[in-house]
């Protein structure tokens, strides 16, 4: 009886162990997409022990909004990490500052979130992955595509040869532009500032599909990098393009990426055309496909991914917990984020230079 109530207590211990929430800190606030971690009280698998932000006017709205203890929040960086203790940490801040957090976070053991892409230059991506190395944390960049069960469709076609081999990708993102869909002051303020942004539209939405492209095939570097970028709107983004044109060009296939702010609606979708067929990833849950050249096209529809995926803290939390162990080459990896930030960086030099150029 003593070893069987021993293994029940054992066990009851194992499955607590197993759930305890990750402890997560928020680092930024001006990230337009930062109220996500504040509206999961549904989801039980983090717990909010900290918030980073200097700008007191956000810190008093957020406050306010979603009736925060003032407690939670820090004017100081490494004074939050070293007070809260938190397991990882998810950045909202602008782009650049992605480099500062992960070299605060990486040699306290923290894991890191942040939002997409990975670094405004191709020397803090480097660096970030050199940290991440060398003390074993995770660094993980979150894109909204990689919750679509549609690219997730399309990617198994690919794997199982049905599309064949890749010829031609061609990925659409963007909207109408960030000040005509009405985003925060404080966020408009990162996007239109190539410092903190690297770039307009190029950076913005030019990052998710250079991140698909080298996911879908596996972590290859492309050959070249020929990019466009332009000004529709000078007088609302007279610092930043907002159009940009990006032809990536690798042994066997070529990847056009297509971003924008002049839109005329918000979109992303991915089309990807192989020597045997092809398959569209129309939005989250909608591929249009045909395998066969005498078969018609086909429109699926799809269930959306299972969890955690459908959830970047709880793919965060699934990692950090060790109960998700991701592929070299996903999506939201480092391998694929570094080359993600390397075609960018080629791309506006590309744009500045008005030449493609040659990636060693």
């Amino acid at each position: 009886m003593k070893a069987f109530l021993l293994l029940f207590f054992c066990l009851i211990s194992t499955e607590i162990f197993a759930q305890k929430p990750m402890r997560l800190a928020v680092a930024g606030l001006s990230h337009g997409h930062v109220g996500w971690a504040f509206n999961r009280s549904d989801k039980k698998d983090t717990e909010l022990v900290g918030v980073y932000e200097t700008n007191q006017e956000l810190v008093d709205q957020f406050i306010s909004k979603y009736k925060l203890d003032k407690s939670l929040f820090f004017n100081d960086l490494n004074k939050m990490l070293d007070q809260v203790k938190p397991d990882a940490v998810s950045a909202f801040g602008p782009i650049s500052e992605h480099i500062a957090i992960v070299r605060a976070c990486a040699p306290r053991k923290i894991h890191v979130m942040v939002e997409k892409p990975l670094a405004t230059t191709f020397a803090d991506a480097k660096e970030i992955e050199k940290l991440a190395t060398q003390n074993n944390v995770q660094v993980l960049t979150n894109f909204e595509t990689s919750w679509y069960a549609s690219n997730q469709y399309v990617h198994d076609l690919l794997t199982d040869g049905k599309l064949g081999e890749i010829r031609k990708v061609m990925v659409n993102d963007g909207h109408e532009g960030p000040k005509e869909i009405g985003v925060s002051k404080e966020f408009f303020a990162i996007l239109t500032d190539p410092a903190k942004n690297g770039a307009g539209a190029l950076t913005d939405f030019g990052c998710y599909g250079a991140n698909l492209m080298t996911w879908l095939l596996k972590g290859e570097r492309p050959v070249s990098v020929t990019a466009v970028t332009h000004q529709n709107k000078p007088d609302i983004y007279k610092n930043v393009d907002d159009e940009a044109s990006i032809i990536l060009q690798y042994p066997k296939a070529q990847c056009i990426i297509q971003a924008s702010w002049n839109w005329t609606f918000a979109r992303k979708d991915m089309e990807v055309f192989g020597t045997k067929g092809y398959a569209v990833a129309v939005n989250p849950t909608t591929v249009r496909q045909r395998l066969a050249n005498k078969s018609p096209e086909e429109t699926l529809k799809i269930e959306p991914r299972p969890a955690p995926f459908t959830d970047p803290f709880s793919v965060l939390a699934d990692v950090v917990g060790g109960r998700l162990k991701l592929d070299k080459n996903d999506l939201y990896g480092l391998p694929v984020n570094v080359i993600v930030v390397e075609i960018l960086e080629a791309a506006k030099l590309s744009a500045k230079s008005g030449k493609t150029v040659m990636l060693k």
